[in-house]
């Protein structure tokens, strides 16, 4: 006895109701196929009882147009068409918590799927990418030129106003609470905002060798700019520096 062999794909693009002309099956294709290639994948999508739990769950699903439910359906249906359009913005309601993934009973991770699919928005250097990230250039040129974490003590209007409007509320002695609190973490805040040369250029090593910077580069092409003439004068900067202890040595 023989089974018919099925798949979960769509056979119908475009929305019946909509004038927009369907975006070309290959180019949906190529999409999900970066997704579902990651290796996170398979261990984030287990199935799906579509019970709502971690919709119910979801802070953002409270706030938002937005459902993880609705996610690892569009996923595990493959439902190329649907993928394509949650990347447009419902997948940048997510506040990545993963407290859906903490309620899953099938063991999904509907925070960590999005996350795949943002990733994904940014190597297709989708609209919405770019919209999402704009607003934040100060912090995304403090995290790829340092590497460094953000410290606590950045947070105020002087350093990233990009952090919203309500960060000009923030006025506390943040230096005297901080030693109220003896965390070996909190020891180190001085650090984010120097950094090893050495360090710097190893960095920017990682960062091109990735495809972070050419991510980057299809995302933002002046903070791109700015970042590459930064890692080519720390270059110049490691080479001197390694030029006079040669000439020490001959010394």
């Amino acid at each position: 006895m023989t089974h018919a062999t099925s798949t979960r794909v769509q056979t119908h693009i475009g929305a019946p109701l909509s004038e927009k002309p369907p975006l070309p099956r290959g180019k949906l294709e190529e999409i999900f196929k970066d997704i579902q290639s990651d290796l996170r994948y398979d261990h984030e999508l287990n199935g799906c009882l579509n019970c709502g739990i971690c919709t119910a769950t979801c802070p953002a699903a409270h706030y938002y147009d937005f459902s993880p439910r609705e996610i690892v359906q569009l996923l595990w249906t493959e439902n190329l068409e649907g993928i394509y359009d949650a990347m447009q913005e419902k997948i940048w309601a997510c506040a990545q918590c993963y407290t859906c993934a903490a309620r899953c009973p099938f063991g999904n991770s509907p925070g960590g799927l999005i996350m795949l699919m943002r990733e994904t928005a940014i190597k297709h250097e989708m609209e919405s990418a770019k919209a999402v990230l704009r607003p934040f250039s100060r912090v995304m040129l403090k995290l790829i030129s340092t590497g460094n974490q953000l410290a606590p003590d950045m947070i105020t209007p002087e350093h990233f106003p990009d952090w919203g409007p309500n960060v000009s509320k923030i006025d506390a002695p943040l230096k005297l609470l901080r030693k109220a609190i003896p965390m070996p973490t909190l020891n180190t805040t001085a650090t984010a905002w120097e950094v090893n040369l050495k360090t710097s250029v190893e960095l920017y090593t990682i960062w091109e060798e990735t495809g972070v910077l050419k991510q980057l580069e299809g995302i933002d092409q002046n903070l791109f700019d700015v970042i590459a003439d930064i890692m080519d004068e720390k270059r110049e900067d490691w080479k001197d520096f390694l030029a006079d202890q040669e000439d020490g040595k001959d010394d």
